[in-house]
């Protein structure tokens, strides 16, 4: 079963559940931007190295520009490649992150998780500029921006070792439906946090309403 942000695909066992990688065009602006400006520093670097020669400032103004090249080249790529699932099981909940270049994949007991939660887009003190008419510079629209850039995910769960986020970009209506799935595979194991009784039935509403 497919929505156009998450897969399922019912195992024997399992439950492998497939995010999308859905970035909105601005972040995606934001990533550009940054590959750019790096690039550009890289640049600066390089055209400081030429003539190559024996000078030690001209190697390490090289070295530099290739390091620069590099993390933009790999910063840009692994953000824009990113990709994330969850495989669950009876014992377990598993989250498999990937990128161009790397992959890892955390495990983790039913019995040592508390509750799942749905946080979304975390609250943010408006800035002071908001809603005058001489921000200019926009400084609003750039802290949204920076907040969702660094938002880890919109479900959590705690454990021993601190709280665990992922699904970044999965609001609302997706998360709704993709707790109903995991409720569905795993039934009252599935220890859900406060917020979702008022969710779940809002959505159950919805799906009456619509129908009738």
């Amino acid at each position: 079963m497919a929505n156009r942000n998450i897969t399922y695909h019912w195992g024997d066992n399992t439950l492998l559940i497939t995010l999308s990688n859905k970035v909105s065009s601005r972040i995606k602006a934001l990533y550009i931007a940054e590959l750019i400006l790096t690039a550009g520093m890289a640049t600066i670097f390089l055209l400081q190295s030429i003539p190559f020669s024996h000078n030690v400032f001209n190697w390490i103004a090289a070295t530099g520009a290739s390091a620069l090249y590099f993390l933009a080249s790999y910063r840009f790529l692994a953000r824009i490649f990113f990709s994330e699932q969850l495989l669950l099981d009876t014992n377990h909940i598993t989250i498999i992150r990937k990128t161009l270049l790397s992959r890892s994949i955390s495990r983790y007991s039913w019995r040592q998780t508390g509750a799942l939660h749905y946080e979304g887009k975390p609250a943010k003190t408006d800035h002071p500029l908001k809603g005058k008419c001489f921000d200019y510079f926009g400084f609003e629209t750039q802290e949204h921006l920076i907040q969702s850039l660094h938002h880890k995910g919109n479900l959590f769960f705690d454990t021993y070792e601190g709280r665990v986020y992922f699904a970044p970009g999965v609001y609302s209506w997706d998360a709704e439906k993709l707790v109903q799935m995991m409720k569905l595979y795993l039934g009252a194991s599935l220890k859900l946090g406060p917020e979702w009784a008022d969710m779940l039935q809002e959505q159950e509403f919805d799906e009456s309403a619509s129908g009738s």
